[in-house]
């Protein structure tokens, strides 16, 4: 009988699956120099490899990129993204900010090394192009999202090396190069950019992408964010849609005619509006009434996470997965 137990035992032990597990990395890149600080041009970064990794044939990348006064630990558990990656079998790569770069861990995205490709933005793409080599990842199944800080440093990502990602998402965020200073960017996160500089960046990073590029992304904001004024959503739609093609636009803070739908998921209401290039979706705006500067349905444990309204990362990843 307890040869049985044993065996028995053994057998579910070699059919457990593997325990995801997170490891520290750090990369540098030549360019990786920001013009504010002296910081080196490398960072650390958290990897997380989902359960049944082995089992894998083709894993997805997920770049998931902190906001200010967060850490990857932090950003990880208070959107539970590793649960996530477990469900649905994707590798998840957070690059970590350093106080030396900025003693806030905001990511410097008003940097004009960064906000033109250069900076932190090729700090995180070295990062994200070591993990696809490491692990056999082809740019159609790497995408990125971001809150916040992370989230303009996802829109620079987005917009200055859109051949790395397939889709992309931004909470609560401002557009690529919408500041030059960090005196510029309070201003700008309080009232929005100057609509001339986010819309003709949108057009040199077409230009320099091709006519055939195509970036899709989602825009979360909340309506009763005071630190990132809602009007920023705008902007973050507009530039992509002018990215992906759709150059005839309303001028200032404005969007053409879109797909509008009123949705009602079972914690709170949300408003989502669809605007397309041609049949493709070009961006996808969702606005979540009463939340303020925090990821949506995130847990309210850590900074920055609010769980009285709908769940973002499980939206985010349902966006990915149909791109």
């Amino acid at each position: 009988m307890k040869r049985i137990l044993a065996w028995l035992a053994a057998r579910l032990r070699r059919r457990a699956p593997a325990p995801g597990r997170f490891s520290l990395s750090r990369k540098a890149s030549l360019h990786g120099f920001v013009g504010m600080a002296a910081a080196p041009p490398w960072r650390e970064y958290l990897l997380y490899l989902p359960r049944r990794m082995d089992a894998l044939r083709q894993p997805s990348l997920v770049v998931w990129l902190h906001g200010c006064r967060q850490d990857p630990e932090a950003f990880a558990a208070g959107t539970r993204i590793a649960r996530y990656a477990d469900e649905r079998g994707f590798v998840v790569l957070l690059p970590r900010q350093s106080r030396l770069a900025n003693p806030e861990r905001c990511w410097n995205w008003f940097d004009r090394r960064t906000a033109g490709g250069a900076g932190e933005a090729a700090i995180v793409a070295a990062q994200v192009t070591e993990v696809m080599e490491k692990y056999g990842i082809g740019p159609r199944r790497v995408y990125l999202a971001g809150l916040s800080s992370g989230g303009a440093l996802a829109a620079t990502l987005a917009l200055r090396t859109p051949g790395l990602f397939a889709a992309a998402a931004f909470h609560s965020a401002v557009p690529c190069g919408a500041a030059t200073d960090a005196h510029d960017a309070g201003r700008v996160m309080a009232e929005g950019p100057k609509n001339a500089v986010t819309d003709a960046l949108a057009l040199e990073a077409r230009a320099a992408a091709g006519a055939k590029a195509r970036m899709p992304v989602m825009v979360i904001q909340g309506s009763a964010d005071s630190t990132v004024a809602p009007v920023n959503a705008v902007y973050l739609v507009r530039q992509f849609l002018i990215f992906n093609g759709l150059a005839d636009l309303p001028p200032a803070a404005a969007l053409p005619p879109a797909q509008m739908r009123a949705v009602h998921p079972r914690i709170s209401d949300y408003h989502a509006s669809e605007y397309y290039a041609g049949r493709r979706l070009a961006a996808r705006l969702l606005t979540v009434p009463g939340l303020g500067h925090a990821w949506s349905g995130g847990d309210p444990a850590y900074e920055y996470c609010d769980d009285r309204h709908l769940d973002a990362t499980a939206l985010v990843c349902d966006f990915f997965a149909q791109h």
